[in-house]
């Protein structure tokens, strides 16, 4: 049986996202989606990027990634809205939840698209093109956004077909169609080719997808190493990654925040870095991960970039135990002078079992270890059941930053947050959704 791979990207997800919320749940007459509108940053806590645009946005030049700033410039009559990213993770929710009733293997590859394997369900949805319309309009009707969807035999050619022409639009690219539709495509359009990449590859005289592909791959090999060989094989449409509907073992822990001003003291980055070290512990708690490795980066205000990284004696997911590492790191890196803009803490080398080496002069014992642990699992608790602003450090309670700094999903952190419509295009609020 021939597989029949989907991938489904939602178009301009947080754009979509926050203009259907807006009219379905708070009732605007505007829809964002069809003025010249982006989602963006803070410029005064120095978030002021665009993440995401509409499509009068992008016919006026706007870019995503470019500054908010510039994109005023292009159209000083710019509506801005906010990432409000506790919507994004319910919406994405739904939207998977959607593609499931299709087919059980689905691949969630980002927060706004997936791969599902529709592989022996013509009997059921039809043939591929005509599942594919299905699936589109099912969540355009249900959850009110528009989504692409590429078809062909494996993940990757269905990545490519996805992108050919957006929005709202349904692409094949099946082997046989590769030659017509994928070779004429610039080189850049492939896969894993980035900007330096692509320089490289042209120097060798290499312009398009074809190009790569008919190009001898033993050469290639020489000059790329196995990036090389790999990257000839995707331009054949060669990709033989099954469809994996359970996620992935994390690697590591990290979260990392830009500053409202830059940091200019060792007391000040350390407090940042305190509140990393609290997300980042939580969340390996909640997954039950204990962590060998501690890593420190921080960007200058100048936008130079330094990290550090240490072994521990032990695996651990204490916050304390992490935040003391973090800050010998801190102080090494960093000479105390230069304007810090971003910091960022990871945690490596994971465990599902804590050990540790105790050094006999240090006072450490494995009583004191347990207490800490156990006093931070109730802290967990705490704040699991009454949101994460009901218990915070005493350090914390004379500044106006968060305790708490870094990531995407609050909805996992703080477990309470604004009602979110359970089927998010019914205009019903649920709590026992949220």
């Amino acid at each position: 049986m021939r597989p029949v791979i989907f991938h489904v990207d939602a178009n301009s997800a947080f754009l979509s996202w926050s203009a259907v919320y807006r009219l379905r749940v708070l009732g605007e007459e505007i829809d964002l989606r069809e003025i010249p509108s982006v989602v963006g940053g803070e410029r005064e806590s120095r978030h002021g990027i665009v993440l995401a645009r509409s499509q009068p946005a992008k016919q006026l030049g706007i870019k995503t990634g470019e500054p908010v700033f510039q994109a005023l410039q292009k159209c000083p009559s710019l509506t801005i809205v906010p990432p409000d990213y506790e919507l994004y993770v319910e919406a994405s929710r739904h939207f998977v939840e959607v593609l499931r009733r299709f087919s059980p293997k689905v691949e969630q590859y980002s927060i706004d698209e997936a791969w599902v394997d529709m592989t022996g369900t013509e009997r059921i949805f039809g043939a591929p093109r005509l599942a594919a319309e299905k699936m589109r309009e099912t969540i355009y009707n249900e959850l009110g956004f528009t989504v692409n969807i590429g078809i062909s035999t494996n993940k990757l050619l269905s990545k490519i077909a996805g992108d050919f022409e957006k929005p709202n639009k349904v692409h094949t690219l099946f082997p046989e169609e590769m030659e017509e539709k994928m070779w004429p495509l610039p080189v850049r359009d492939l896969f894993l080719v980035g900007a330096a990449t692509e320089k490289k590859l042209k120097r060798l005289g290499i312009s398009t997808i074809g190009d790569l592909a008919r190009a001898d791959v033993k050469f290639l090999r020489s000059r790329f190493g196995k990036p090389g060989e790999t990257l000839w094989h995707f331009a054949n449409g060669r990709n033989t990654d099954a469809v994996n509907p359970v996620a992935p073992l994390n690697k590591g822990y990290g979260n990392s925040v830009t500053t409202a001003q830059d940091v200019v003291d060792r007391e000040t980055g350390r407090q940042v870095l305190l509140s990393l070290c609290e997300t980042v512990a939580s969340r390996m708690r909640k997954d039950s991960q204990w962590g060998s490795c501690v890593s420190v980066h921080f960007r200058t205000a100048d936008f130079n970039h330094y990290s550090h990284q240490c072994q521990l004696p032990g695996a651990t997911n204490i916050t304390r135990e992490i935040f003391l590492a973090a800050c010998r790191l801190f102080d090494e890196g960093w000479d105390g002078v230069t304007p810090l803009r971003q910091l960022g803490v990871q945690v490596t080398g994971l465990s599902t079992e804590a050990y540790q080496q105790y050094d006999l002069f240090s006072g450490e014992t494995p009583q004191k270890y347990e207490k800490r642990l156990a006093l931070d699992e109730t802290v967990d608790a705490l704040r699991d059941k009454y949101g994460e602003t009901v218990i915070r450090r005493a350090k914390f309670t004379k500044t106006p930053e968060s305790h708490m700094a870094g990531g995407l999903d609050k909805t996992r952190r703080t477990g309470v947050t604004k009602p979110i419509p359970p089927e998010f295009d019914a205009g019903k609020i649920g709590k026992e959704d949220v």
